[in-house]
């Protein structure tokens, strides 16, 4: 039996009858409490469920209610699908649209409102694999070099500061949530340690290793920093001394990589695909890159080879003597 969900005014939907209205509104506070959806994912399902039901009520002419929503076809969601591939909508959203269609019909058969059978007949739309974007070798330790930005007016201990980020970044692997996360404690002084204990997805912790000169622009920026650092506290902190926002780092990245002559490719998550797929250049194991980068699975690592497979291809392009 479903849990019950809290009663809510229902949304204002033009297209659906009150009784649909107040479903779509469960649904969404259902995904907030139960499935503890973020915020962006609840908006982007609200949205699609809303052009959907839109989309319908002029398909059919009239206002969709609960029985006639577990009335769909197989043939009004792929015109709704066709519709929103002509406005070039990409497939990954078209992914998201049919993956929320699909959640707010199993809602409404847990609810007893009849099952919508057609929404399991309908493939998702195939979406090409893309390729992550390396960042150079040499641009990827530039940008780990406080002096690259010595023209620009900010305090040098949060230049010191960034330039830490994007080592351990590109030094360690870490996501930018795993390095902004990690306490004073967990990074070990020049000289006294060589390793990482970092948690990342899933609360997953894993040990990752940390070179020396990393490790020494750490010690240089909380040398540098105006703020208290207590040891069970965030190790990188904002300009008031708060936690250090996400958004700080992708603004220091934008300004660097125009410096730099880098594309908009060049983000810090960018930095983490350059550890990975110059650690495989060099020889690197698979699945030693895997635990390193704190993936579940090998498939995911995988596609790092794919990056090294076409470097080895432009060497032999460059490089092999044709006739």
């Amino acid at each position: 039996m479903a849990k019950p969900v809290p009663a809510i005014e229902p949304i204002a939907l033009a297209s659906a009858d009150e009784t649909l209205a107040r479903e779509v509104t469960r649904w969404l506070a259902y995904l907030r409490a139960e499935r503890r959806l973020s915020p962006k994912t609840l908006e982007a399902y609200a949205r699609d469920l809303r052009q959907f039901l839109d989309f319908l009520c002029g398909h059919w002419g009239e206002r969709v209610t609960p029985k006639r929503f577990a009335a769909l076809e197989a043939i009004d969601i792929r015109a709704f699908m066709a519709m929103r591939r002509a406005d070039e909508i990409a497939g990954r959203s078209l992914m998201r649209t049919l993956a929320g269609l699909r959640s707010f019909g199993r809602f409404l058969e847990q609810e007893g409102r009849g099952r919508v059978g057609a929404l399991s007949a309908i493939r998702a739309p195939k979406v090409p694999k893309s390729l992550p974007k390396p960042i150079g070798m040499v641009p990827a330790k530039r940008l780990a070099d406080a002096d690259e930005r010595a023209h620009e007016t900010r305090e040098q201990w949060i230049l010191v500061r960034d330039a830490a980020v994007m080592a351990l970044l590109y030094g360690s692997g870490l996501r930018i949530s795993e390095a902004l996360s990690l306490k004073r404690r967990d990074i070990p002084k020049p000289g006294e340690g060589d390793v990482l204990i970092v948690t990342g997805k899933g609360n997953k912790t894993r040990m990752v290793p940390v070179l020396q000169n990393v490790l020494q622009l750490v010690a240089d920026y909380v040398a540098a920093c105006p703020h208290a650092l207590p040891q069970s506290g965030p190790v990188f902190v904002g300009a008031r001394g708060g936690p250090l926002s996400p958004r700080i780092i992708q603004l220091t990245m934008e300004r660097m990589r125009g410096a730099l002559g880098l594309p908009d490719s060049a983000t810090p998550h960018a930095l983490r695909h350059s550890f990975a797929t110059h650690l495989l250049s060099r020889g690197g194991d698979l699945r030693a890159i895997q635990e390193l980068l704190g993936h579940s699975s090998l498939s995911t690592t995988q596609v790092y080879t794919g990056i090294d497979s076409e470097r080895l291809l432009e060497v032999y392009r460059q490089a092999h003597p044709r006739g």
